[in-house]
């Protein structure tokens, strides 16, 4: 194991690090760009559930380097500023948080829309999915409030059973809806019977694969020497967290307390704690699990 054995197994955060990305998720806009344009004509494009800002970083460079472009990124957490990036640290299921990205573009309404926000996995499939659901349909809201007629709507999903319903829901404020998958993109964790319905009610969701066929394979591991068979040099992340949720588990971690042992000496049992105790709400806990599919679902009305 070690610092350099994650480089080998996902290539693409490897080269996220190595291009001066924060995040892995940039290759997904790019393949997706290349595939559909998405950034032709956009001159006022929101980034929701930006952190920690590679999606930012690729509107930036792509938008915000036109001179006239503007680029807002809202999230929950603090993110660290990127040039030409204007940040809202605000609720996306809150009208205020829509209002105040239309002030930021002087009343006008966006071009283009994207969200690569997910909850975090617990590794139970149906409530993944359900809950990356309930968050895209989040999206959906305020993108209603401030895109544009004829504008374009990106946002990922985890292709799932519900997927159906998720396009039929789209389909209702956009022309043309489609599912994408980038080269970048994990296999990992597809249910394959995703398509349920039967009869008149079974819909066939438009899927396209975008990316290099030849490029790197995102469910592979790589040796360290790429090319040209040059010396592998680790490259540290580009922007860490700078206000990660778990940033007191890493505190802890640190001075040694994170996994303590308890020994029954600290714990002495009295009489009261011999009896049956009222039932209380768990605390809510983050399971480690592989990471899902995570799709893009490209809208353009």
């Amino acid at each position: 194991m070690g610092r350099t054995s994650k480089d080998k197994r996902d290539v693409y955060y490897r080269l996220a690090k190595e291009n001066g990305w924060r995040a892995r998720s940039a290759f997904k806009l790019l393949q997706l760009d290349k595939e559909f344009q998405l950034f032709q004509g956009v001159t006022r494009a929101v980034d929701l559930c930006a952190a920690p800002g590679s999606w930012s970083q690729v509107l930036s460079q792509k938008i915000g380097g036109q001179g006239s472009g503007h680029v807002v990124a809202v999230d929950l957490q603090a993110m660290a500023p990127l040039p030409g990036v204007v940040q809202i640290q605000g609720d996306i299921t809150q009208l205020s948080t829509a209002k105040e990205i239309i002030q930021h573009f002087k009343g006008c309404p966006a071009d283009l829309v994207v969200c690569d926000g997910a909850p975090d996995v617990t590794g139970l499939h149906d409530v993944d999915e359900y809950m990356q659901a309930q968050l895209l349909l989040a999206a959906l809201n305020i993108a209603t409030h401030v895109l544009k007629p004829g504008g374009c709507f990106v946002a990922k999903i985890f292709r799932g059973r519900d997927v159906t319903l998720l396009y039929s829901q789209l389909r209702v404020f956009f022309s043309s809806v489609l599912c994408a998958k980038p080269r970048s993109s994990r296999n990992s964790s597809i249910d394959p019977d995703f398509n349920q319905l039967d009869g008149p009610t079974r819909i066939i969701v438009p899927f396209v694969t975008c990316g290099d066929l030849s490029s790197y394979d995102s469910d592979r591991s790589y040796p360290l020497d790429l090319e040209g068979g040059s010396e592998y040099k680790y490259t540290p992340p580009t922007q860490p967290p700078i206000s990660p949720p778990y940033q007191e588990a890493c505190t802890l971690k640190k001075k040694g307390q994170l996994a303590k042992e308890i020994r029954p000496q600290d714990c002495p049992i009295s009489r009261v704690d011999t009896f049956p105790q009222p039932l209380v709400t768990p605390q809510r806990h983050s399971l480690l699990a592989p990471e899902m599919e995570d799709n893009e679902m490209s809208c353009s009305p």
